[in-house]
């Protein structure tokens, strides 16, 4: 007889950029994290939507400076006018958009995944290690640049920040090499 059983739902957030390192870490978190029942096993019932997984794609967008310090004498600032600061934002906003959708449209392959997009602004590091503290998600899974030890240290690593500062369990997934040697 099979065997019957209860798994616990998963909440996993995946952080997303523009970049194809943060796909991989997806596609990777899809094909191996929501790993659905082996053959012969069977599930005491068929999950709701509440029961389901779910996979919170969160992307943090940069805030936009109003203002800038031209190099030279003088050295005032200058503010971009209200014009500009709405066009930024509209463009962020699209970016953001199209970036959720390629996400989504990946999770869609899971038909057992329940998939949630959230879009925060501000440091990526802060706004990412506070969301899975908020949501208390189970893991919280980064894509990696591989970025070598002297770039790291000068501009820094959202998924070494995360690392060191999340308050639940996280998996940093490095690309193949074939993908980071073409970057």
């Amino acid at each position: 007889m099979a065997e019957m059983r209860r798994r616990r739902k998963m909440k996993v957030m995946v952080a997303m950029d523009d970049s194809e390192c943060s796909f991989y870490a997806l596609k990777w978190a899809l094909d191996h994290v929501f790993v659905t029942p082996e053959m012969g096993t069977v599930l005491a019932e068929e999950p709701s939507s509440d029961e389901a997984d779910m996979v919170v794609l969160v992307h943090v967008q940069q805030p936009f400076q109003h203002y800038a310090f031209p190099a030279g004498p003088g050295g005032s600032a200058v503010y971009a006018t209200t014009s500009v600061v709405e066009s930024v934002k509209k463009a962020q906003e699209e970016n953001s958009t199209a970036l959720m959708s390629r996400a989504l449209q990946m999770c869609r392959t899971k038909p057992s995944i329940k998939a949630e997009t959230l879009i925060l602004e501000g440091d990526p590091k802060d706004r990412i290690c506070n969301a899975t503290e908020q949501m208390q998600m189970d893991l919280l899974v980064v894509g990696s640049r591989g970025l070598g030890t002297i770039k790291r240290a000068f501009l820094g690593s959202v998924s070494d920040y995360c690392a060191h500062h999340a308050k639940c369990p996280i998996l940093i997934v490095r690309p193949p090499k074939e993908t980071t040697a073409t970057k």
